[in-house]
């Protein structure tokens, strides 16, 4: 079973996207914030990707990943971008931090962002 980290600071996207991923028989941990993201990853390394949000109250998307890759540099876990900041400099932006992918919430039902999780997270594990 994956193991995925949901990072987004909206309650109801959260919820509705680990009911999806769940149902995609992937296990699922969710934070609200970077900070909370962090402390996580810290208590599950075993995580195969994070998915997470560009615009939150603390760290931004961008700089997540760059802690990321900071702290845990060992850490496996491909981070995909779920956002609805869909210019060409945000994608540009997480791409150099780091990021495996970049999927536009507005241009996606949740079950394509599962399909396209699963395809991403398949092409670097």
């Amino acid at each position: 079973m994956k193991q995925l980290l949901l990072v987004d600071d909206d309650a109801f996207l959260r919820e509705m996207y680990a009911l999806k991923f769940t149902e995609s028989d992937y296990q699922v941990q969710s934070a609200a914030t970077g900070h909370q993201a962090l402390e996580l990853i810290r208590q599950s390394p075993e995580l195969d990707v994070i998915l997470l949000d560009m615009v939150m109250p603390g760290l931004s998307g961008v700089e997540l990943i760059e802690q990321i890759k900071e702290l845990f540099p060992d850490l496996p876990a491909a981070c995909v971008v779920l956002s609805n900041q869909g210019d060409e400099s945000d994608i540009a932006a997480a791409t150099q931090a780091g990021a495996a992918g970049y999927i536009i919430k507005a241009e996606a039902i949740p079950s394509d962002v599962v399909k396209q999780v699963t395809k991403i997270i398949g092409n670097t594990t």
